[in-house]
């Protein structure tokens, strides 16, 4: 193994806190792994990481090499790719809020990998909080205000949110003309991941924002169980335009408080901050952003 195939095998360690899911990780045998940061600490003279039986962190130098493996192997990357007709390529891991991906990214990936056929794309789907470092996603896509500082965020769109009910919701009900006049009301509830609380509704009025939260029956995790739960009449829920437009068409959800609209929900790209970005993922990012720029008109 070459210098740098070990420093690549280093920092996976140090990334993932084991020899044995770095092994797994690159595709190498553990005993590869294992004599490659033995070469590195004897061609070093100083012990890199700390090991136990369950576990595995780098010592105070390993750190301090660690961010210079980071920082070559980039500027590495970068070199090789920098030479005419270069493209990127290599596994690109990315992680994308559900909707987004299906609605989005999909759709239009094929054209992405025929411009560079080099990179393998691996999509994990969710909005949970990633360790993008611990699990070796470049990238991620999420919808909402960004809340983890140590992470770069890019705000690639925004989108236009609205309030919905079923018609059989409405005839029960009754059509509410104001956020005041929602006594009586219920709401289907959406379960924050982050804080695990139920998320209040949000109407701008007079030009301020103004949260409500009404009484929920039933709350949900997931985008695709809001709707339904909505359709089913269960309450009134607050969605991106663009999932629900299929819905509005069919009658099968119908837009109320138009006056009143929620504000507008940011979606960005979050990548770390202490990393070098390597052609393939700054060529993704620059994709994604021309590609939300083209279909601003699908958002509302």
């Amino acid at each position: 193994m070459d210098r740098f195939d070990a420093m690549r095998v280093f920092c996976r360690i140090v990334e993932l806190r084991s020899f044995t899911l770095a092994a797994e990780d690159t595709g190498l045998p553990r005993s590869t792994v294992t004599d490659a940061v033995k070469q590195l600490e004897a061609r070093l003279g100083v012990q890199l990481l700390q090991r136990t039986t369950r576990h595995v962190s780098p010592t105070l130098d390993g750190e301090a090499y660690y961010q210079r493996c980071l920082s070559i192997l980039a500027d590495i990357e970068e070199a090789e790719g920098a030479f005419v007709g270069a493209k990127p390529k290599g596994m690109l891991r990315v992680d994308v809020h559900g909707t987004l991906a299906r609605h989005f990214v999909l759709p239009s990936l094929p054209s992405f990998l025929e411009t560079y056929p080099d990179i393998e794309f691996y999509m994990s789907e969710g909005d949970r909080l990633v360790d993008l470092v611990r699990e070796g996603i470049d990238c991620v896509l999420r919808v909402g205000v960004p809340q983890d500082s140590d992470m770069i965020a890019r705000r690639v769109a925004t989108l236009e949110e609205i309030t919905l009910a079923s018609p059989a919701y409405l005839e029960l009900h009754g059509i509410p003309e104001h956020p005041d006049k929602l006594d009586g009301h219920r709401m289907v509830g959406f379960r924050s991941s982050a804080t695990g609380g139920l998320l209040p509704l949000e109407f701008i009025v007079d030009g301020k924002v103004r949260t409500m939260s009404i009484p929920a029956i039933v709350s949900v995790n997931a985008a695709e169980s809001l709707h339904s739960a909505a359709r089913y009449g269960l309450g009134i829920i607050q969605v991106p335009r663009y999932h629900a437009e299929r819905y509005i068409a069919s009658g099968e959800l119908v837009q109320i408080l138009k006056g009143f609209p929620p504000t507008e929900t940011p979606v960005s790209l979050l990548y770390p901050r202490n990393r070098q970005l390597s052609p393939r993922v700054r060529v993704f990012i620059d994709w994604l952003v021309k590609l939300f720029g083209q279909q601003r008109a699908s958002f509302g």
